[in-house]
Order: C-alpha cells, then sequence, then structure tokens
C-alpha cells in the first residue's frame, strides 16, 4: 500500500517518463508494463502478480522492483498504458473541439446568442454521435482487457492516456448549453454506465474461468429452477411471448436510453437560453432577458436613440 500513500511517486512515473532501461539486463518499465498486460489479459487481475510478471519476462521478481515499486503501482501504469489504445471517434476530433472552443470564446464575447445553443446539435457528428463513439472505445477497450473493470478503488491516479481521453470526453459536449458541471456529471454518467456493463462482463469472465462453464451453459441447465416460475404471471407471460429468446443487447440498449436522456437536458438547456434571450429591434443583437422587470428592447443606449429618431422621421398617416 506504500503507492497509495505517496501517490506523486506514481505520477512522476506516469507523466515524466518510464524510467532508464536495464541495459544489462535489457528490462524497462514498458517492457513491465506490457507483460503485466498481457498476464491480466489472460488471467484476470486476480492473477496478477509481480512474480507471474517477473516469470512471463523471464527475471527475477525483485529485478522487476527496482524499475516499479509494487502491484498497485503497476496497475496505474497498466491502466494508462491500454488507455492509449484507444482510438479517436473521428479524425478531426480535435478540429472540431478547437472550432468550438473558438466559438464559445466569440459567444462569450458578444453575449448570449439568439437561438440556443448551437452546440445542442444530436445529429450526425453532433454531440451524441461523439459521446456515443466515445463510449463505444470505452466498451471495446474493456472488451480486450476485462480485468479493467476489476481494477478497485476511487483514487487511482491517471495517467497522460487517461487524462487526453477525459478531455476529449468533455469535449463532445462542449457548446452545448450545458454547465460546466453538468458537463462533468455527464460524461461520469456515459463512463459509468460502460464501466457498470465492464463489470458484468468481467463478472462472466471470472466465473467462467474459474468453473470452464460459460454462462449461457450454466442458466440453461437449470430446469429444476424453471419449473418453479409458473406461480408469477407476469414473468410467465413475458417468457411465453418471447421476451428471453432474443433479448436486448444490455449495452446497445443501456447506451441509447443514457444518451436520451442526456439529449432531454441538452434540449430544456437549449429551451432555457432561447427564453432568456432576445434580439435588440433595431440591430438584431441578442439582449438577454433580466432577472425582473421589463424585457429590454435595445441592446444598447446609442440603438435606443436611433430607433427614436427613425419614429421622429417617419410621417404619420
Amino acid at each position: 500500500m506504500a503507492d497509495r500513500e505517496d501517490p506523486d511517486r506514481t505520477v512522476e512515473l506516469l507523466w515524466k517518463g518510464r524510467g532508464h532501461e536495464d541495459l544489462r539486463q535489457g528490462l524497462s518499465v514498458d517492457g513491465i508494463v506490457r507483460a503485466a498486460v498481457e498476464t491480466a489479459d489472460a488471467e484476470g487481475l486476480e492473477g496478477l502478480s509481480m512474480r507471474r510478471v517477473a516469470e512471463r519476462l523471464g527475471f527475477t521478481t525483485m529485478s522487476l522492483y527496482r524499475h516499479v515499486r509494487g502491484k498497485e503501482q503497476l496497475v496505474d501504469l497498466m491502466c494508462d498504458a491500454v488507455a492509449g489504445e484507444k482510438i479517436r471517434p473521428d479524425a478531426d476530433a480535435d478540429a472540431d473541439a478547437d472550432a468550438d472552443a473558438d466559438a464559445d470564446a466569440d459567444a462569450d464575447r458578444e453575449g448570449p446568442r439568439a437561438g440556443g445553443a448551437e452546440g445542442g446539435d444530436a445529429g450526425p457528428g453532433g454531440w451524441r454521435a461523439r459521446l456515443e463513439a466515445w463510449a463505444r472505445g470505452g466498451w471495446e477497450l474493456h472488451r480486450r482487457h476485462p480485468w479493467l473493470a476489476e481494477v478497485p478503488g476511487t483514487r487511482r491516479v491517471p495517467g497522460p492516456n487517461t487524462v487526453a481521453d477525459y478531455e476529449y470526453a468533455l469535449s463532445t459536449v462542449a457548446g452545448t448549453g450545458l454547465a460546466p458541471s453538468e458537463m462533468v456529471a455527464v460524461v461520469g454518467l456515459v463512463g459509468r454506465f460502460v464501466g457498470g456493463e465492464a463489470v458484468r462482463l468481467a463478472e462472466e469472465a471470472r466465473v467462467e474461468r474459474r468453473t470452464g462453464v460459460s454462462e449461457e451453459a450454466w442458466w440453461g441447465a437449470r430446469d429444476s429452477l424453471f419449473e418453479r416460475l409458473g406461480a408469477h404471471p407476469v414473468l410467465t407471460a413475458v417468457w411465453e411471448g418471447g421476451g428471453y429468446d432474443r433479448p436486448e443487447d444490455p449495452f446497445e440498449f443501456g447506451l441509447q436510453r443514457v444518451l436520451d436522456g442526456v439529449e432531454v437536458l441538452i434540449r430544456t438547456r437549449s429551451d432555457e437560453i432561447c427564453d432568456e434571450t432576445m434580439a435588440c429591434a433595431v440591430c438584431g443583437t441578442a439582449v438577454a432577458r433580466p432577472a425582473s422587470g421589463r424585457p429590454r428592447t435595445y441592446c444598447s443606449h446609442a440603438c435606443r436613440q436611433r430607433a427614436y429618431r427613425d419614429r421622429r422621421a417617419t410621417p404619420g398617416p
């Protein structure tokens, strides 16, 4: 637990280089991490130990400790290493994020825009498609490395790959009208959904490794249980109606429902922006609706004076 007590040591290793390679032994932190990932992929996190990694590499356990202080630090390095495998959902992700940031900066200088948050587009290439692709990337990563869902704790030190992935996730909902705290909450919600489904996947893999029996085969042999379910009419009706013949894919069904909820929130925020703004009667510039009192008709004193002059210059009927 020494690494948990001094996480700064892990930060140094994650962010300031992997340390020198032992040329005499041909051993490096990157090599240790790769071997550890291979071990965990094959045996799960429960099968991972410094000794098992050393055996895979053909070195003594003490040789590894000269590079990595222990299993806890090694797991942090492994998590960040595999996070680097994620493919950006779209090739123009960085350009889009920069464009969104520039648009947001312009909006901040000009004030609220009439018509709501332009970033609230849930269509192709909009926030929903990008956030969904990010979630799918995380799901595929967990499918390749089920042990990720077994990593315990909420105080694990993130590395550069992990932080870059989180930065991208936040960028998918930038410019949608969500408050900063809501952006964090949305990304966290989607990430936890993916993680929750991954826990189920990891548990199935762990039990199958231990028993040698697949999930489908185990449930298929539970005739003694199925014979006792007839006393439950709704369950029976669902069963007889084919509800379990071709079940919904848990990940696909759940992801779409989560994104539906996020879309409702973003539309609500966009509507609120529309309600809070109106256009100047002279120049069309967006004018924020005051918290109390009469709505403002003009964006400035100059526009008010111009409107007054125009009315004076217009001949009556």
